[in-house]
């Protein structure tokens, strides 16, 4: 079942919910929430004189309680510091899907990670992800995402962080984020020339449900594949924000469809209902449809 969930280029990543790892009774209530993706934090959400504590309620948690169908993904301190070190440490115990590195601003902090992976035989699968959320970080997106495409690369996405890029910029938080989308627009874009998948930034106020809707609705418009939480409130418009909708999931059908016909066969470009369509919208088509399929089957799980 895993490996369905979790092949090469299908996975669900509508809502990533980040957890303080300190906090023993949000960790018990993970196999009670839908999320696609648990963000385990061992870094601003815990108190310095908390981390090893931190660290062992991880290392219980993973021994004990599997997720399956969801992914699994660690944020640790930088590697620069003795903490960072052994979180990383601690991590590679807990065998998660990815690190979450926090304020990347350059390629080398991916790659020294890298290189500490590799040193410690982790297993390829292991991805590295990086906090998009400085404004060097914003300014330097582009080539952070190329080292995605060096050699023994495991970058594998972003991660917007606009609390400390407001603090950082003055700029305000205010509905809308008309001062942030050209910041945001430039990280995705970073992402999408490079392949990697990118997810909008946390929204602190959680009892306003219908605000965060309207948020996650941006995020969508803007290409995010899904938004990062900070409570389970916000699951389920997440999960519908960044779902494939009926109408995408009807046109992407038709154009497997249209593709799959015998007179179809050998041609990179045909018409379909009055539009032109290429072979390449194939196989995105195909990741939808096999996206919506996952999606289906989890729910059809769920107790």
């Amino acid at each position: 079942m895993v490996d369905f969930y979790f092949n090469n280029t299908v996975r669900p990543r509508r809502s990533l919910l980040s957890v303080p790892a300190i906090n023993k009774r949000a960790l018990a209530k993970l196999m009670t929430l839908d999320c696609d993706g648990v963000i385990f934090d061992l870094e601003d959400s815990v108190a310095p004189d908390l981390k090893d504590e931190a660290r062992d309620n991880l290392l219980t948690f993973f021994k004990d309680t599997p997720l399956a169908g969801r992914e699994t993904i660690i944020r640790i301190n930088p590697v620069s510091v003795n903490v960072g070190q052994r979180d990383l440490k601690a991590a590679l115990e807990c065998g998660p899907n990815a690190i979450l590195l926090p304020k990347v601003e350059q390629p080398s902090q991916i790659q020294d990670v890298a290189d500490l992976l590799a040193e410690a035989d982790a297993p390829d699968d292991i991805k590295i992800w990086a906090m998009i959320e400085t404004p060097k970080g914003i300014l330097n997106a582009a080539s952070i995402a190329e080292s995605s495409h060096t050699e023994a690369a495991r970058l594998g996405a972003f991660v917007v962080g606009l609390n400390d890029l407001r603090k950082a910029t003055h700029v305000p938080a205010q509905p809308g984020r008309a001062y942030l989308v050209p910041w945001l627009m430039q990280t995705v874009l970073a992402a999408r020339a490079y392949g990697l998948d990118v997810f909008d930034s946390v929204s602190n106020d959680f009892y306003d449900l219908d605000a965060f809707a309207a948020e996650c609705d941006q995020g969508r418009a803007m290409g995010f594949d899904g938004k990062m939480l900070i409570h389970p409130a916000q699951i389920d418009a997440a999960n519908q924000a960044f779902a494939p909708t009926e109408e995408a999931l009807a046109e992407a059908r038709e154009i497997i469809a249209a593709f799959a016909k015998p007179e179809s066969v050998g041609l990179n470009v045909i018409n379909s209902n009055g539009r032109m369509i290429e072979r390449v919208h194939v196989g995105q088509a195909e990741r939808l449809v096999a996206m919506a399929e996952i999606i289906a089957q989890r729910k059809a799980e769920k107790p």
